[in-house]
C-alpha cells in the first residue's frame, strides 16, 4: 500500500512538470535544492546548539564550540531511548586533541563540520535508523584516536575501542575505523564487535539518508520565495521538524529535545497537522494515529475510558490529561480532510465513539462542559512534593471547551458517515448545549476578554491567557471575537512571541529562569513565552484581515531559525522580557520543540498560502503580506499534488494552481468577495487575477485551452463586516515590556 501511494505520488509530481503546455503561462523551472546550499555558519560567540536524531530512538546533541548551556549541557553527546550513552567525544591527531572552540563551524541538515586553520576538518553524522556516529577527517596526518567519556563510561580491558556505559549496562560502545572514516557504534552485549562495526560501516556508505533529506526540500515539500531568508528558514523547519518524527515505539513525534524524547498525546496531535499533513507525510500520520489508538483506554469501567495516553514512553503509559483525546479526534478528522482516507475513519470510528462516550459518562457536567482536574490542561506544571498546580485551571477551562466542541464535531461527521444516527443526535444536542452555556458563562458584558475557566464553585476566572484564542469558535459575534483578539494581541503578544499570562496579573513572571526569585516551574505558564501559541495568534489575526502584524511575528520566528537557538529549529520557550541591557529575550525550555516548529509550518501553508484541503475540495485563500512578491510551492492533497505559484505587487496579484493526480473542487476565498467554487480535473490549471478592476478566474487544460472562466462577485455583507473589523484593529500594536521590578514576583526571594 505504501509503495502504491508513493508510485502515484511520483506520477503526480512528474505530471506537474509537464502540466499545461502553453509557453507564455508556463510555470518557472524549479531549482534542485542541495543539502550543501543550506549550510549555516556559526561562530564561537554564537556557540549554537546542534542536534540530530537517527529517526528511531537516538539523538546527538552538542554546541558548536563549547558545551556550556545551563539547561542542556548535561545532555551533550549521544542519548538513546531516554538514556545517556556518553557525553564527550574527543578526536586526537598525533596525541593532541582537536580544540572545538577554535574551529570554524558549518551546520548542514545531515552533518556538523568543524574546520581548523591548518586545514584539518572533522565532519560528524548520525546515521538513519542506526545507533552509529560517523566521523570523517580530512587534511589530517599521523595516527587518529577517537575516544568517548562521560558519567559511567568505562573502557573495557586494554582495548582502546570498546566501552561499557552505566546507563545501558546490557550494551557496549565500539569505536573504530580506518583512513578518513571513523565510527562510534552502540551494540547489544554479546554481539561480536568487529562484525557489527564492519556491517555498520557498510551501512554508513549508503546514500539513502542524503536522498531522504533532499526529498524534504524538493518534490512535494518544495518551496521557494522572493525572500531568500524566508525560503531558507522554511526549508530548515521542514528538516528539523522531520528529526522529531521517529520510530522509537512505533511511529510517533518526539515532544521535544532534550527532555521529551518520547511521544505525548497532546503534543503529537497539536503537532500532527504542521508536522505531517501540510508536509504530505500522510502514511506516517496514519501510523501515528493508529499507534495511539492502540494505547487508548477501552475499558468501559475505567475512569479514563476513551482517553488516549498523554505520555507514551518505551515502558509506560500516562492518561492524566484532558486535551490529548479531543486533539486525537480532531487530528484524525484533519488527516481525512488532507488524505481522503475513509478506510481509517471506519477503522477508528469505535475509538472516536469511545472517546466521546467516555467523556460523557465520566467527565461532563449538567451544562455539557468537559470537566477536568486543575493540572489536566497544557498548563500542567505542579509544585514538587505536594503537587499543587502553579496554574490551576480546573474544572472547565475555555480551551478545553473549544477542543470538546471540536471533538464532538469530528464525532458527528464520523457518525454520520457510519449512519450512526443515534450518536449524531446525542452529540449534536451536547454540542448545542455546550455552545449555549459557553455564551452565558464565559462572556461578560463589562469585559473584553473571555473567562479563562470556571472553577469548581462555578466562579469565572477572567485571567487573560492565550487559551482564549483557541476558544473563539465558541463565540458567535465576529465583532466580539475581534475585540477579544485585539485585547489578547496587545496584552500577550510581544514581537518575539505569546506570553502565557498578561502583565497586569500579580502572578506574571517576566523571566522563565530567575532562580534567585522563584522556581522556574512557577513561571512556566505564568508569563513565560510559549512559541507554539504564536500559531493560533497569527491564525486569528489573519482571519481578522490583519496579515501584516501576523507576518512580523512570523518573520521573527524565521529569524530565530536562522540566527539563534538550535540551528534550523524553534525552541519551546522564551523569557517574556529581555534581560536588562539586552534587546531580545533569551530562549529557554527544550531547544527543539515539535509544536513550535509544526505550528510555524501550519500557519505558512494553511493561512499565508491559504491552502486548506477538505476531502474532495480545497480552499484557496492566499493572504500574503505586501512585502512578499513571489512564492512557488507544492502540497500533497489526497492522492495528488497541488502546485501553486503566487506573484503579487501592491494591490494586484496573479495566483496559479496546477493539479496533478486528483480532481477536486477549488474554493476561492478572497476578502470582500463571495466564495467561488471551481471544479478542477487532473492536469488543469486555475489562474486567479486580482486588481483594481476586479478579480477574475480562468481554468485551462493541459493544452492551454480555456475550460471555464468567471468573475468573483462582491459580497456586500462580508465586506461591511470586514471594514468594521479593520476599523476595530486600527493602530493595533504588540505588547510592550514594563519595568521588571514592578512585578510582585520579582520582590520575593527563593533558595534553590
Amino acid at each position: 500500500m505504501k509503495w502504491a501511494l508513493s508510485g502515484a505520488l511520483l506520477l503526480a509530481l512528474a505530471s506537474l512538470t509537464a502540466c499545461v503546455a502553453d509557453p507564455p503561462a508556463s510555470l518557472p523551472e524549479r531549482e534542485i535544492v542541495t543539502l550543501d546550499s543550506l549550510g549555516i555558519a556559526v561562530n564561537a560567540d554564537e556557540n549554537r546548539p546542534v542536534s540530530f536524531t537517527n529517526k528511531r530512538s537516538a539523538f546527538f546533541y552538542t554546541q558548536t564550540h563549547r558545551n556550556d548551556h545551563p539547561e542542556h549541557a548535561w545532555f551533550r553527546g549521544l542519548n538513546i531511548a531516554k538514556k545517556r550513552v556518553f557525553s564527550d567525544l574527543a578526536i586526537s591527531l598525533d596525541g593532541v586533541p582537536l580544540d572545538y572552540g577554535r574551529a570554524k563551524v558549518d551546520v548542514f541538515p545531515d552533518r556538523l563540520v568543524r574546520t581548523w586553520d591548518d586545514g584539518v576538518s572533522a565532519t560528524l553524522r548520525l546515521l538513519d535508523y542506526l545507533d552509529l556516529l560517523e566521523i570523517e577527517l580530512s587534511g589530517s596526518h599521523g595516527p587518529v584516536e577517537i575516544s568517548i567519556s562521560g558519567d559511567g563510561v568505562m573502557r573495557i580491558g586494554d582495548s582502546p575501542g570498546l566501552y561499557t556505559t552505566m546507563e545501558m549496562p546490557d550494551h557496549r560502545i565500539v569505536t573504530g575505523g580506518s583512513g578518513s572514516l571513523h565510527y562510534v557504534l552502540v551494540i547489544e552485549q554479546g554481539t561480536d564487535a568487529a562484525t557489527a562495526l564492519e556491517q555498520a560501516m557498510a551501512s554508513a556508505s549508503d546514500s539513502r539518508q542524503q536522498d531522504r533529506l533532499s526529498g524534504l526540500v524538493n518534490g512535494v515539500r518544495y518551496v521557494n520565495t522572493s525572500d531568500h531568508r524566508l525560503t531558507r528558514a522554511l526549508r530548515w523547519l521542514n528538516i528539523t521538524m522531520d528529526q522529531l518524527v521517529t520510530r522509537q515505539n512505533g511511529d510517533g513525534i518526539y515532544a521535544g529535545l532534550p527532555w521529551f524524547n518520547e511521544y505525548w498525546g497532546r503534543d503529537s496531535f497539536i503537532a500532527l497537522p504542521g508536522a505531517l499533513l501540510v508536509t504530505g507525510e500522510f502514511e506516517t500520520a496514519r501510523a501515528v494515529l493508529t499507534a495511539f489508538a492502540q494505547f487508548q483506554d477501552m475499558d468501559p469501567d475505567s475512569k479514563f475510558y476513551g482517553r488516549v495516553p498523554n505520555i507514551v514512553q518505551p515502558d509506560a503509559l500516562n492518561f492524566h490529561t484532558t486535551d490529548g483525546t479531543p486533539r486525537f479526534a480532531m487530528a484524525l478528522n484533519d488527516y481525512i480532510r488532507y488524505s481522503g482516507d475513509r478506510d481509517l475513519a471506519r477503522e477508528l470510528y469505535p475509538n472516536i465513539k469511545a472517546s466521546i462516550d467516555g467523556a460523557l459518562k465520566n467527565w461532563t457536567d449538567d451544562n455539557g462542559y468537559l470537566t477536568h482536574e486543575d493540572n489536566e490542561t497544557w498548563m500542567d506544571a505542579r509544585r514538587a512534593g505536594d503537587l499543587v498546580p502553579y496554574s490551576p485551571r480546573g474544572s472547565r477551562a475555555n480551551d478545553i471547551q473549544a477542543l470538546w466542541l471540536g471533538q464532538l464535531q469530528a464525532g458527528i461527521e464520523a457518525a454520520a458517515a457510519m449512519e450512526d444516527r443515534t450518536s449524531v443526535e446525542r452529540w449534536v444536542a451536547t454540542a448545542d448545549q455546550l455552545k449555549s452555556a459557553f455564551q452565558r458563562d464565559f462572556l461578560s458584558s463589562d469585559r473584553v476578554q473571555l473567562a479563562d475557566r470556571l472553577d469548581a464553585a462555578d466562579q469565572a476566572d477572567f485571567s487573560l491567557r492565550p487559551n482564549q484564542l483557541y476558544a473563539m469558535d465558541l463565540v458567535d459575534d465576529p465583532l466580539r471575537s475581534a475585540a477579544a483578539i485585539r485585547s489578547a494581541w496587545e496584552n500577550l503578544v510581544y514581537p518575539w512571541g505569546v506570553a502565557s499570562l498578561d502583565q497586569d496579573n500579580p502572578m506574571f513572571h517576566p523571566y522563565h529562569l530567575a532562580w534567585d526569585r522563584y522556581h522556574k516551574d512557577q513561571a512556566y505558564h505564568n508569563g513565560t513565552i510559549w512559541l507554539w501559541n504564536n500559531g493560533i495568534a497569527m491564525q486569528r489575526m489573519i482571519e481578522m484581515g490583519q496579515v501584516e502584524p501576523a507576518w512580523l511575528l512570523f518573520q521573527a520566528m524565521n529569524d530565530q531559525v536562522l540566527d539563534s537557538g538550535v540551528v534550523g529549529g524553534l525552541a519551546e520557550n522564551m523569557d517574556a522580557y529581555p534581560l536588562p541591557g539586552e534587546d531580545w529575550p533569551r530562549l529557554t525550555g527544550t531547544y527543539l520543540q515539535a509544536w513550535s516548529n509544526s505550528e510555524q509550518l501550519r500557519i505558512w501553508y494553511q493561512y499565508f498560502l491559504g491552502v486548506r484541503p477538505d476531502a474532495g475540495s480545497v480552499t484557496l485563500a492566499p493572504r500574503l503580506p505586501a512585502r512578499l512578491g513571489e512564492v512557488d510551492f507544492s502540497v500533497r492533497v489526497g492522492a495528488g499534488v497541488l502546485r501553486g505559484v503566487y506573484r503579487q505587487k501592491g494591490e494586484s496579484g496573479v495566483y496559479r494552481w496546477d493539479v496533478a493526480g486528483l480532481g477536486t473542487m477549488g474554493v476561492i476565498d478572497l476578502p470582500g468577495l463571495v466564495l467561488q467554487k471551481v471544479p478542477l480535473e487532473p492536469l488543469q490549471r486555475l489562474t486567479l487575477e486580482t486588481g483594481e478592476s476586479g478579480s477574475f478566474y480562468r481554468v485551462t487544460d493541459q493544452a492551454g485551452a480555456e475550460v471555464r472562466s468567471g468573475t468573483l462577485k462582491p459580497d456586500a455583507r462580508r465586506a461591511a463586516m470586514e471594514r468594521s473589523i479593520h476599523e476595530l484593529f486600527e493602530g493595533v500594536r504588540f505588547a510592550r515590556p514594563r519595568d521588571p521590578a514592578s512585578h510582585p514576583v520579582m520582590q520575593q526571594e527563593f533558595e534553590r
